[in-house]
């Protein structure tokens, strides 16, 4: 079967800081985070030398966080194709909560917090996007690509985006609420799932590993 290696960015000033960052600033890595995607890189060619690999595409969100996370993995993995990108990969919309830790979106706007935390997928962040929102612009791009990946078992593709874009794809993947996503999936910086496409249904090999 085809292999989705699905990435989120590595480590920025603001996600090390655990602010928000979707749409609304489009930071470089930091330091910590460069190292951390080298290392990124080394995983993920080990992990292409184990695949029965005749074909491989990376495509990244437009965020400079994302195409610097996937122009470090195909150095490291010496991959020789070019970065894709892909805008309806970035990351969710947060509106007037950009750039604002959990602890301050609770003190500004307590009752919206409490129905996203509930269910972020149908609740908006202030004049931004829902979980839902951001599935109907992602999901197309992600059905291409797995399509492509069906065509032939010896295809795969490394997809470098977001923490809600990820989490919501695998909780669609594994057929659990949407609702829950934030819940029941986990995404570290420069965390990566491995998911084989082509068989009956999707088998996911890797969860949100970390680079060794």
């Amino acid at each position: 079967m085809g292999h989705l290696l699905l990435i989120r960015h590595s480590i920025t000033d603001a996600s090390a800081s655990r602010r928000n960052l979707g749409q609304g600033s489009d930071p470089s890595l930091s330091a910590a985070g460069v190292e951390l995607a080298e290392r990124l890189g080394t995983s993920i060619r080990a992990e292409l030398a184990e695949l029965p690999l005749a074909e491989l595409r990376i495509v990244s969100s437009t965020a400079r966080r994302c195409r610097e996370t996937a122009e470090a993995v195909a150095a490291a993995a010496e991959a020789e194709v070019p970065v894709e990108v892909d805008p309806r990969l970035l990351e969710i919309d947060y509106g007037a909560w950009e750039g604002l830790t959990a602890d301050e979106c609770w003190a500004r706007d307590p009752e919206l917090r409490a129905a996203w935390e509930a269910d972020p997928f149908s609740t908006h962040t202030p004049d931004g996007e829902s979980g839902a929102d951001v599935a109907a612009r992602a999901f197309p791009a992600f059905d291409e690509l797995e399509a492509w990946l069906e065509g032939d078992r010896a295809r795969a593709v490394v997809v470098v985006a977001h923490n809600h874009v990820n989490r919501l794809r695998i909780t669609a993947i594994l057929g659990w609420p949407m609702a829950s996503y934030r819940r029941r999936v986990s995404q570290d910086p420069a965390g990566y799932s491995i998911i084989g496409f082509g068989g009956t249904l999707p088998v996911v090999r890797r969860l949100n590993a970390r680079p060794a």
